[in-house]
C-alpha cells in the first residue's frame, strides 16, 4: 500500500471532470454559426486552405524562392527546397506583391533583390504551422534564419534523426524550449531513449506524438512508465499505438500505475487489464480513471473492493463505461430513488451500471405501466433488472404487484357497492377517476355518511362527482365542519349543492366575505344561493359582483391579503 500514499488529492478529480472538460486538440478552433441570410464570412483558417495558385506560376515562384534562399541567403539546399515547396500561403502573398504577371520569374527575382523577406514565415509554414499558429512565434528583432543558430541547429538534429520536417511544427508549438537548447543537449535527450532499449523508429513516433518528452525531465518520467509497463509484459509498440497524436502527462500515468499496483494487482493482471481497457491509462493521461475512482469512493466503494471492480471491467472504451454509469446514476435520480439506495447499488453493482445503456426514464415508466415508487422497489430488490431496460431490448409491462392487486380488488368491491356493474365501461372509467386505495375510499365514503347524509344519496352523488372522494378524510371533515359551524348552513346544503366539497375553504371564505360586504352595501341580491357565489369562475365573479362597486376591488384585495397571507 506504499504506492497509495503517493496519490495526491488533485488526482482524485471531481466526477464532473470527465463530462464537463474536453482536451483541446492541436490547432483546433471554434466554428461559429451564423443565422443571417448574408454570405457567411470565412474564417482565417478557411482562407488559408484556399491558397490556390496556378501550377505553372507556382512552379516558377518556387524555383525563384529556392534560388533566393539557397544562393542569396546561403541556407542549406534541403532546407531551402523544403521551404519553397511547402509554404503555399506565404508564396501566394508574395505573388500578390508583384506587378508583372507575364514574367513571374523575372518579376519575383527583381522583387526579392530589393525587398528581403522574413524567412521565419516560410520556415514555420513549411514545418506544418499555419500563419494563425506561427504569428506569436515570429521573432521581433530577426528576419533571417541564419541569425538564429540554435533554432537551425536543433531543427537539423530532429531532421537528421528521422523526424519528418512537416511534423516538426507541432514540436515547436508544444515544446518551443527544444529549439533553444545549447549544442549537444538535444542529441543527449534523443540518445537517452536508446539507453533504455527503444528503437530509433519508435522514438521518432513517440516524440512526434508527445513533444513534451524532449522537455526537462519528462523523458525520465516516460522511462519510469515504460519500466513499470515492461514488468507487466506491455511492449513499446503497444504504447506507441495508444498515443494517437495526443500529448501525455507521463507523471500522472506513473502515479496511476503505482495506484493500481497498490491495489494488489499482479504484474500479469495489470498488463492484461491495461491491454483490454487502454483508456484506463491514456484517456486524459489517467485523469479519467482517477475521476472514476473518486466517484466510486464517494459512494462507499473501499480501496480493497476497487481491485475486484478493475479486474471485472467490461471490454468497452473507458469513456463509454463512465458515460453509461453517469446515465444510470441520472436515471436513478429521475425515478426519485433515495440517495442511500443509489449509493448501495453503485457500491454493489459498479460494473453493471457501466455496462447498461438505459432508455429514458419517462419512456420506461410509460412502457412498464408503473410509477416511480414501484420501479424503485423493483430495482432495489433486483438491480440486475436494469439489464432489461437497455436500449434495443424489448421492455414488457411489470406484472401487478400483490399489494397493488389487493388494493384494486378492494377498490372494485367498493365501486360494486356504489352500484357500478362489474366489468362495465363505467367501472373501468371509475377505477381511473377514483384515486386512492380501496380502504381509503371506503373511509372517505363513511365520513360523509357519518356526517348525516343518506348512504344511497351519497352513492348517487359520487357517480356524478367522483373527485369528491379523491380528498383525504381530514379535508372532507374540515369542509363539512366549516359549512355547519362557520357558515351556519344546514347539512341539507350538500344535498342540493354536493360539489361544495370540491372547493377549498379559503375560496369559499373570500367569496362569502365579499358577498356579505356587498349585501351590507345594498349592491347585491341578498337571496343568492351558495352555489351561485362560489361555483362561478373568478373572472365572472369579479365582473359581476366586485368591479361594479367603486370600492369593490379595494375590499377584494384586502380580503385576499387576510385570507391568503402568503
Amino acid at each position: 500500500m506504499k504506492h497509495l500514499q503517493k496519490l495526491t488529492a488533485p488526482l482524485i478529480l471531481k466526477w464532473g471532470y470527465v463530462f464537463n472538460n474536453s482536451k483541446p486538440t492541436f490547432g483546433s478552433f471554434q466554428k461559429v454559426r451564423f443565422y443571417a441570410t448574408a454570405k457567411k464570412p470565412k474564417l482565417k483558417e478557411e482562407e488559408e486552405e484556399e491558397c490556390h495558385i496556378h501550377r505553372a506560376v507556382k512552379k516558377e515562384a518556387q524555383a525563384v524562392l529556392l534560388d533566393y534562399l539557397h544562393s542569396t541567403r546561403s541556407l542549406q539546399f534541403m532546407d531551402a527546397e523544403h521551404m519553397s515547396k511547402n509554404s503555399p500561403f506565404f508564396l501566394s502573398n508574395l505573388l500578390q506583391r508583384i506587378d508583372n504577371e507575364n514574367d513571374i520569374r523575372r518579376s519575383l527575382t527583381r522583387f526579392l533583390r530589393y525587398h528581403p523577406i522574413n524567412e521565419f514565415e516560410p520556415f514555420f509554414e513549411s514545418i506544418g504551422l499555419k500563419p494563425c499558429q506561427y504569428l506569436p512565434f515570429l521573432p521581433r528583432d530577426l528576419m533571417f534564419l541564419n541569425d538564429d543558430h540554435r533554432l537551425l541547429d536543433n531543427y537539423h538534429i530532429l531532421c537528421n534523426y528521422g523526424i519528418s520536417r512537416n511534423k516538426i511544427g507541432r514540436i515547436f508549438a508544444e515544446a518551443p524550449e527544444v529549439f533553444r537548447y545549447d549544442s549537444g543537449v538535444l542529441d543527449l535527450k534523443l540518445a537517452s531513449f536508446h539507453g533504455v532499449g527503444i528503437d530509433q523508429s519508435i522514438v521518432v513516433k513517440l516524440v512526434s506524438a508527445s513533444p513534451h518528452l524532449l522537455i526537462g525531465n519528462v523523458h525520465k518520467e516516460f522511462f519510469q512508465v515504460v519500466e513499470e509497463l515492461k514488468k507487466t509484459g506491455v511492449e513499446y509498440s503497444w504504447i506507441e499505438e495508444q498515443l494517437n497524436g495526443n500529448s501525455i502527462d507521463w507523471s500522472h500515468l506513473f502515479e496511476l500505475i503505482c495506484f493500481l499496483n497498490g491495489l494488489g494487482l499482479t504484474d500479469q493482471q495489470l498488463g492484461k487489464l491495461i491491454c483490454q481497457v487502454p483508456g484506463l491509462l491514456f484517456d486524459c493521461s489517467g485523469r479519467t480513471t482517477f475521476s472514476l475512482i473518486g466517484f466510486w469512493l464517494k459512494f462507499g466503494i473501499q480501496i480493497p473492493k476497487l481491485l475486484y471492480v478493475f479486474l471485472h471491467l467490461p471490454q468497452i472504451p473507458l469513456t463509454t463505461f463512465i458515460f453509461n454509469m453517469r446515465q444510470c446514476y441520472q436515471f436513478l435520480i429521475e425515478i426519485e430513488m433515495p440517495v442511500l439506495e443509489i449509493g448501495n447499488i453503485i457500491h454493489s453493482y459498479p460494473t453493471l451500471l457501466g455496462s447498461c445503456v438505459l432508455k429514458k426514464a419517462t419512456s420506461l415508466l410509460t412502457t412498464l405501466n408503473t410509477g416511480k415508487k414501484r420501479l424503485c422497489s423493483v430495482i432495489k430488490e433486483n438491480p440486475e433488472f436494469l439489464r432489461n431496460l437497455v436500449r434495443g431490448a424489448k421492455v414488457e409491462r411489470l406484472p401487478i404487484a400483490e399489494e397493488e392487486l389487493r388494493s384494486k380488488m378492494m377498490k372494485t368491491k367498493f365501486l360494486l357497492d356504489l352500484g357500478f356493474a362489474e366489468n362495465s365501461s363505467g367501472m373501468e372509467k371509475a377505477l381511473k377517476l377514483f384515486r386512492g386505495k380501496g380502504v381509503e375510499l371506503q373511509e372517505r365514503f363513511d365520513c360523509l355518511v357519518n356526517a348525516g347524509l343518506d348512504r344511497k344519496h351519497v352513492a348517487s352523488v359520487l357517480k356524478i362527482y367522483p373527485q369528491i372522494l379523491n380528498q383525504r378524510k381530514e379535508v372532507l371533515e374540515a369542509k363539512i365542519d366549516f359549512l355547519l359551524n362557520n357558515l351556519g348552513l344546514p347539512l341539507s346544503t350538500l344535498v342540493s349543492f354536493p360539489s361544495y366539497l370540491n372547493y377549498t375553504i379559503p375560496r369559499t371564505t373570500i367569496r362569502l366575505s365579499m358577498y356579505n360586504w356587498l349585501k351590507d352595501q345594498g349592491k347585491v341580491d341578498p337571496t343568492l344561493s351558495l352555489s351561485t357565489i362560489i361555483a362561478s369562475s373568478e373572472k365572472l365573479f369579479m365582473k359581476t359582483y366586485v368591479n361594479p362597486h367603486p370600492k369593490g376591488l379595494e375590499v377584494w384585495q384586502e380580503l385576499k391579503r387576510e385570507i391568503y397571507p402568503d
